[in-house]
């Protein structure tokens, strides 16, 4: 910290420096999370808002544009440490928002690794081995990011400066940063902690057993003492200590020994994702191209009716107990089941999107696609040829003459070659239940429970299994349609995960109307429990797996498919509906509050004697930034509590914050920004004070001045 003969830093403008690995470099959920929140912190911050990262030359090569800095300090800084041998590039990121990048080639600085290593035991008594290329690569991005802030702070003397850092690969540099004293607030945000997916991961009961782990013996056991090292000090070492979800905390506060001093979720930019009044008519078409795709992959069986096929999906990383996978399979196969047994009609495809090493395609999923798009261009051929000689006979029609028949207007070349292709659609085996060639498919876990389980999509199976080991895209040749547009055109996500910091693909399903199976183990889970009062209501299933077996999170799985099964399309349509009315509540416009929030109080920590001195208001903060609009008057998807914005952090807020509220924070306006959507129905919201968890409705909630019913 600065003495108390250095000048008094600006607090009121700011500087914020976000630093990730995943600036410019998609890796993981957190470049989703540094993509989407941009447009909203730029248009807070303008030009007093920077992102870095390591270089990454090929995501770099498309993705920025070179550019100048304004910034006489900025640029002085860089230069200095370009003078020592450090290569940078400073630019524009080309999405929205077009914030300003500074990526360092961390290549460059590892004739420093040795040097920095040593201090890096020296300073903090943090071991780092030397065949981790993962570690070594955060070591040297961290005393670069270090290096840089110190340079700058040392110029920039006027404005106070914040870094943001998010996980661990990047959280060296804030124990340097507290080691020299550096003058500035560090933020640290960890997505998922380190060790707590390694112990998720093995068949340890890791919610109900935290407080019992050794850490430090666990952390050894696997090998990642040294990383869980560098997580554990960046938490101690910060300002201010935050996670994604109330439950990651939870975890956070037993494995890393800190008590999370908040909840900075995840946010979406909702009007990127939203249709609108298009959503449904999107699903719609969307659903069509999962058609095409099905009936070629289901060739010679195309036994059931697509208008009673419902599409299941499971997506995200391949975990299979951590993304519930394993819960999943056998709920399927007791849905399957309950379907025959109910002789139900309707169908279920589930699709798991699981990324695996595999080889190829398999030839029955490219030979289905094949034989499906020969069989249409034939039809169509003959329908055009039909079309023209019913014209024509149309023509030469007189008074009196018979009306042309349909066995005159079909040829028997149309004949043989329509029953060619028929022939051709002829299946002495089953449709497979994967896509492509695993590397190691004897051993591959979804794998093997389809096979303990029979799931082999019999003709009689109600369930038939789709295991796609890619990310679907559109220049697949089998399913050439995007992930959006695929989600879209699912009927329900099942994300039952035992694991999951947050949840964005729960989170995309909701912005995108998709209801959507998750559990009380996941952050959105947790936050949509504590907030709706009958979530399922809104297509937002919560499974327990908490306080329950596993026994009995497969039967409640099973039995909320089953249910949702038996609705009417008429239903799902209004539930679709409702569901696509939570997106607001995702938006970063609300999920941002709770940044704004930690930065103050970071700053409140750093710089006490700037808020004591009675002449600062916290509203002076954002009364200084420009171009605000008021909240927006009407729309109940967008629910009010006491009177101000509900974000998750009302549910726990930060520690220390006492002063610290968003009631009455107007939201910065983003360009194009939509007129609110009017409502007739409110949501019905839990109230912050009751017991979480609760079910019962408060009737003292108000949505938009309206008393909640």
């Amino acid at each position: 910290m600065a003495d108390s003969e250095a000048p008094q830093r600006d607090v009121i403008n700011h500087l914020l420096f976000e630093v990730s690995t995943e600036v410019c470099n998609r890796v993981g959920g957190v470049y989703t999370v540094m993509k989407s929140k941009a447009p909203v912190t730029v248009a807070e911050y303008k030009d007093r808002y920077c992102l870095l990262g390591p270089l990454n030359q090929q995501s770099a090569a498309v993705e920025v544009e070179a550019l100048t800095p304004t910034d006489k300090d900025l640029l002085d800084t860089m230069q200095s440490m370009q003078d020592r041998g450090i290569k940078m590039l400073y630019g524009r990121w080309l999405i929205e928002g077009a914030p300003r990048v500074l990526l360092f080639d961390t290549k460059t600085a590892y004739n420093h690794l040795d040097e920095w290593k040593t201090d890096l035991w020296n300073v903090a008594g943090i071991p780092s081995p030397p065949a981790d290329e993962e570690t070594n690569e955060a070591i040297v991005f961290g005393y670069l990011v270090a290096w840089f802030l110190g340079e700058y702070v040392s110029r920039n003397k006027k404005h106070a400066v914040i870094a943001h850092v998010h996980e661990w690969l990047a959280g060296v540099c804030i124990p340097l940063c507290k080691k020299r004293q550096i003058d500035c607030v560090t933020i640290f945000t960890t997505h998922a902690t380190l060790l707590g997916r390694y112990l998720c991961a093995g068949a340890e009961d890791f919610y109900n057993n935290l407080q019992y782990f050794n850490v430090d013996s666990e952390a050894g056991r696997r090998g990642i003492y040294h990383r869980y090292c560098l997580e554990r000090a960046a938490a101690h070492g910060a300002d201010v200590f935050t996670t994604v979800s109330h439950i990651t905390a939870f975890e956070a506060e037993h494995l890393l020994k800190r008590k999370p001093d908040g909840v900075l979720p995840n946010g979406l930019n909702v009007s990127k994702l939203s249709a609108v009044h298009e959503f449904q008519t999107k699903h719609q078409e969307s659903k069509e191209r999962i058609h095409a795709f099905v009936r070629g992959h289901f060739y010679g069986h195309n036994d059931f009716s697509m208008d009673d096929t419902l599409y299941f999906f499971t997506a995200g990383r391949y975990e299979y107990k951590n993304k519930g996978v394993d819960v999943t399979l056998e709920a399927l196969s007791r849905l399957n089941h309950q379907l025959k047994s109910s002789g139900s009609k309707t169908t279920v495809v589930a699709f798991f999107i699981l990324p695996a090493p595999t080889t190829s395609l398999t030839v029955e999923a490219l030979r289905g696609q094949a034989v499906i798009k020969s069989l249409k261009d034939t039809v169509s051929s003959i329908e055009q040829g039909i079309g023209k000689r019913l014209f024509e006979a149309s023509l030469a029609w007189n008074e009196g003459d018979p009306l042309p028949e349909a066995k005159n207007l079909m040829t028997g070349q149309d004949g043989i070659l329509l029953r060619r292709r028929l022939y051709g659609m002829k299946r002495h085996s089953l449709p497979p239940v994967i896509t492509h060639n695993l590397v190691n498919d004897a051993d591959d876990l979804v794998l093997n429970q389809i096979r303990r389980l029979q799931l082999w999509n019999k003709p009689s199976d109600r369930v038939k299994i789709i295991f796609h080991p890619e990310f679907v895209n559109a220049t697949s040749p089998i399913l050439p349609i995007d992930y959006d547009d695929f989600v879209r055109g699912c009927h329900l996500g099942v994300l039952p995960s035992y694991y999951e910091p947050f949840g964005y693909s729960s989170a995309e399903c909701t912005v995108m109307g998709v209801p959507n199976i998750t559990t009380n183990l996941s952050g959105i889970g947790c936050y949509f429990q504590n907030l709706l009062v009958n979530p399922e209501d809104y297509g937002v299933y919560i499974i327990d797996r908490r306080s329950q077996s596993i026994e009995g999170s497969v039967n409640q799985l099973a039995t909320c498919m089953f249910e949702f099964c038996q609705k009417s399309r008429r239903q799902r349509i209004n539930q679709r509906n409702r569901c696509e009315r939570l997106s607001d509540l995702l938006d970063w416009k609300r999920m941002g509050l709770e940044y704004v929030k930690a930065r103050q109080l970071g700053l409140r920590r750093a710089y006490p004697d700037a808020f004591e001195a009675g002449d600062f208001d916290i509203e002076d903060i954002f009364s200084s930034t420009d171009g605000k609009i008021s909240r927006p008057l009407s729309a109940p998807g967008s629910p009010r509590d006491r009177g101000g914005m509900m974000t998750p952090g009302d549910f726990g807020s930060l520690q220390e914050a006492t002063g610290i509220s968003t009631e009455d924070y107007m939201a910065w306006k983003l360009p194009e920004e939509e007129d609110p959507e009017d409502y007739p129905f409110p949501l019905t919201l839990k109230s912050p004070k009751g017991t979480p968890g609760s079910q019962s409705p408060n009737p003292t909630n108000t949505l938009n001045g309206n008393q909640a019913r």
